[in-house]
């Protein structure tokens, strides 16, 4: 296939879109303006389509299947659950490893929905075999060995903005995964860090149009992460809803006093039943599938 500057449309939101020699970046609507929809079977992400990964932060206890149905119930299409978690402190938890990853398989069973969890290194690939979408967390968005790897294996990439890029560093993150051959890749954003310290990190809700103008990627907020409180989840992720978001990705425990990672941010079940009546309300004023 061959590009040419006059064949992509000129337009203010174009800027970045093509390489010094005029050849489109494979992220941007000057490559493609259609959405990029990524079939999961039970779910799609991407389009006119929004769906809702929930699970906890962390896979630390040993019922998973049963607390993925209840989140099934009410409303989740992915089932989210940390395996591997990379902490700022060597001494906190850093996950349940392999353990959790079989309950993210016996949850997918059990359910049906596809499961997402984040994977730390390359070397890690063979563990995630049975994982449907692999997470890239923002401590390793410009970690580019693992990138590379990711774009040369089949399987769906979310991405998540660092806690310091630009949305520019974010696609050039999304392009290493596409020039390798996986054009499967979701851009979450996350939350950056700012001089704001009354949320865990600033959610950046202006990047999700952004993102919607410059690429034909999907796009997912998790409001979990920039809230670091759960009292704010629900009218974040409101916020990303009404801007454009694809996709949202959420974190609810079943105790959340006791989780062992972020208990602080993350939902209830009972929370979280009453956000999905929320989002649905919001999605459907803006004529969206749910």
């Amino acid at each position: 296939m061959t590009f040419s500057r006059n064949s992509i449309a000129s337009s203010s939101y174009m800027t970045g879109i093509e390489d010094s020699e005029g050849i489109p970046y494979l992220y941007s609507r000057g490559y493609k303006n259609d959405d990029t929809v990524i079939d999961l079977g039970a779910s799609r992400i991407g389009g006119k389509d929004f769906i809702v990964a929930a699970g906890p932060c962390s896979v630390d206890f040993d019922y998973l299947p049963d607390f993925a149905l209840e989140l099934k119930k009410a409303g989740a299409s992915v089932i989210r659950g940390g395996a591997f978690k990379p902490r700022t402190s060597p001494r906190s938890f850093q996950g349940s490893g392999e353990a959790a990853l079989r309950q993210l398989v016996e949850a997918r069973d059990v359910t049906g929905l596809p499961v997402v969890s984040e994977i730390m290194d390359a070397s890690q690939l063979p563990l995630f075999s049975d994982i449907d979408i692999l997470q890239v967390g923002s401590r390793n968005a410009q970690n580019f060995t693992l990138l590379r790897a990711l774009g040369i294996q089949p399987k769906p990439v979310l991405l998540k903005r660092g806690m310091g890029n630009t949305v520019e560093e974010l696609l050039n993150s999304a392009e290493y995964i596409l020039q390798g051959g996986n054009h499967s890749v979701i851009l979450c954003e996350r939350g950056i860090r700012t001089f704001e310290s009354s949320t865990r990190f600033t959610l950046d809700i202006g990047a999700v149009p952004i993102l919607r103008q410059k690429s034909h990627l999907p796009v997912c907020v998790d409001p979990s992460h920039a809230a670091g409180q759960r009292d704010l989840v629900a009218p974040l992720s409101l916020a990303a809803a009404a801007a454009g978001a694809q996709m949202l990705l959420i974190e609810v425990h079943p105790e959340p006093e006791r989780a062992l990672s972020d208990s602080h941010q993350q939902l209830t079940l009972k929370q979280f039943k009453e956000l999905m009546i929320q989002i649905r309300r919001i999605r459907e004023s803006l004529e969206r599938n749910i």
